[in-house]
């Protein structure tokens, strides 16, 4: 008796992994015998990178709100409501729209379906391109830098919250201890464009809640306070039992913090449209001044925007997708969640504006007197407004709960990025994903004590300012060039085609290639140029801060040469042959011992 086992004959439907039938031919006394047996697909089989079954998300929906929750943040309340008004109104979409689909999608397409397709954090996906690993670590410190000061908005968030189970709220009059002799009621205010008066809402953020003046300076911060050290630990709790069994806990949490927002602010815009002067702060914000359009630096702060908003270049929605299906639509996921992001950015401002426009009315002044963005807006300007309404304190604690939800899913997003990026690279952590998400949030915890301290607005200042500003523009920039030029735009295509059964049109190619790095080279350029040192107020830091500043934006900065030059300096061979190891992906290191190597040929950097 003979047998022999013929070759595996795929499924019929070739995309993502299938079981495939394995036929064994027997041969007894001149006769053949077959059978037929459906063999399921082998790790190697399921993913490209060979390693062991990724966990995955629970449920499709999980990964969208995951993505929308962490997209959509303060800043879609406190900024682009505020940037659409000063910049032309309506007129002001037409750059937005411009620079939303030709920079903002393809990037955030990319990212998406890079992760999904190697199935590791931020950092190991560049086993594409090892030479680009750099960048990787990169996002993952950006992520953690901005975890320092971003989970203190939150606990800002959760100290209002509290104070608002109150009869009365507390920033309604002039009459407590924290508040100054310059303390002036709207109605008392007789010059309201009086620099030297604060209104009641306007000293209790700074005197109440951040004790401000009790700091003469970022030298003089004093111990953390703590009534904002308590509210930080809670936020700090909430984020690790959010992350620490992966996307399965953090899939579920997304439900409410990213559906929350929606609810609340439909119904301040409900109430807000039914008050005197509402209808007028709208109109104010879709007023079209096209001629704004000429003005460049209208162009500038639209394509900044859509820089930051989409949360393309923290590791983030490479986090996300890596616990994606093989096969699952990420072309349609960046669409939809790229699309629902700028949507809620527009809704939004009908909130904001109608509560702005009820303040400018009630007190008769212009309405850019009571319209700002920024942590003033949320925290100053709308609980001032809400003090006014019958029922003030139930819906003071509706708006920060909103504010608590819209904060908590993007920290989650930070953690994560810095979480999935790190144990995906040292493998030995993945074992120990409880111990390591609570030193990483303990760790963010200590370093955050510093922003709750009398001087604390100063260090959340310098963190804001210098954590995720040109190197954010410069990670991305890197990792557009790394993708698009040194991995190459067609073999990354391939791999999209391979994961969804379409390959990304020639507009999306072009995009990638050319557009998206020009638009993020432009920007860098801009960022630099247009520095201006930061400041709170009238208050300048002093050299050594600023330094310090630009010591954290550098750091980050720096991974992408340093990790370039130990690469090269880590490989066997001449220069050349390094150089070959260090910009092939490590599945093809095999076709550089034979001299193949793509790069070196003209072909791989024409084609798109």
């Amino acid at each position: 008796m003979s047998s022999v086992v013929a070759p595996e004959k795929p499924a019929s439907n070739t995309m993502g992994p299938k079981e495939v039938e394995l036929i064994l031919v027997k041969e007894q006394n001149g006769v053949q015998f077959t059978s037929t047996t459906l063999v399921a697909p082998t790790p190697n089989q399921t993913n490209p990178s060979g390693e062991e079954e990724r966990e995955t998300w629970g449920k499709k929906i999980d990964f969208l709100l995951s993505v929308i929750g962490f997209a959509v943040d303060l800043a879609n309340v406190w900024r682009f409501p505020y940037l659409c008004y000063k910049n032309g109104g309506g007129a002001f979409l037409v750059p937005y729209l411009f620079f939303m689909v030709i920079a903002g999608m393809p990037l955030f397409y990319m990212e998406l379906a890079l992760g999904q397709y190697n199935r590791e954090g931020a950092a190991g996906v560049w086993k594409i391109c090892p030479i680009f690993k750099g960048v990787g670590f990169t996002v993952i410190l950006i992520s953690l830098y901005v975890g320092f000061y971003y989970n203190v908005i939150i606990s800002w968030a959760l100290f209002y919250l509290f104070s608002s189970f109150t009869g009365e709220l507390p920033w309604v009059h002039c009459n407590n201890t924290w508040n100054s002799p310059n303390c002036s009621d709207w109605a008392d205010n007789s010059s309201v464009s009086d620099i030297y008066k604060a209104t009641p809402a306007q000293e209790y953020f700074d005197r109440a809640v951040l004790h401000i003046q009790d700091s003469r300076g970022i030298d003089d911060l004093g111990r953390p306070r703590w009534q904002l050290t308590s509210c930080l630990a809670v936020v700090i709790v909430l984020l690790y039992f959010s992350l620490w069994k992966g996307v399965k806990t953090s899939g579920k949490v997304v439900w409410i913090t990213a559906t929350m927002p929606y609810v609340v602010l439909t119904v301040l815009l409900l109430r807000g449209v039914t008050l005197p002067g509402a209808i007028d702060g709208i109109k104010a914000y879709l007023s079209v001044d096209f001629l704004r359009l000429c003005d460049a630096k209208v162009w500038i702060e639209a394509a900044t925007q859509i820089c930051f908003s989409l949360g393309v270049g923290f590791g983030v929605l490479i986090a996300f997708s890596s616990y994606n299906k093989f096969s699952n639509n990420c072309y349609r996921d960046a669409i939809i969640t790229s699309s629902i992001n700028s949507l809620t950015s527009f809704f939004s401002g009908f909130v904001v504006f109608s509560f702005l426009g009820y303040m400018s009315y009630k007190h008769n002044v212009p309405l850019d007197k009571v319209a700002r963005d920024g942590a003033g807006l949320v925290f100053v300007i709308y609980p001032e407004a809400i003090a006014t309404l019958p029922g003030s304190s139930i819906w003071a604690v509706i708006f920060f709960i909103m504010l608590l939800t819209l904060g908590i899913d993007s920290a989650m997003g930070g953690m994560e990025s810095v979480i999935t990026g790190l144990i995906d690279e040292f493998k030995f952590l993945h074992k120990h994903r409880e111990v390591f998400t609570l030193f990483i949030v303990a760790a963010t915890f200590l370093i955050s004590l510093f922003c709750v301290t009398n001087g604390g607005m100063y260090v959340f200042t310098l963190l804001d300012y210098f954590a995720a500003g040109t190197s954010i523009l410069f990670g991305v920039l890197i990792e557009a060039i790394g993708i698009a030029w040194f991995y190459g735009v067609d073999r990354f295509s391939d791999d999209i085609e391979e994961m969804i059964g379409q390959r990304p049109g020639r507009y999306w190619r072009l995009c990638w290639k050319f557009v998206s790095p020009c638009f993020l080279l432009f920007m860098v350029v801009v960022s630099f140029a247009t520095f201006n040192p930061p400041h709170y107020g009238s208050y300048m830091f002093p050299p050594w801060a600023n330094m310090v500043g630009w010591c954290l934006a550098m750091s980050s900065m720096s991974m992408v040469p340093l990790y370039a030059i130990y690469k090269l300096c880590s490989l066997p061979g001449k220069f050349c042959d390094r150089l070959a190891y260090a910009i092939t992906p490590e599945s093809e290191h095999h076709l550089v011992d034979n001299g193949e190597v793509r790069q070196f040929t003209l072909h791989h950097w024409l084609v798109v």
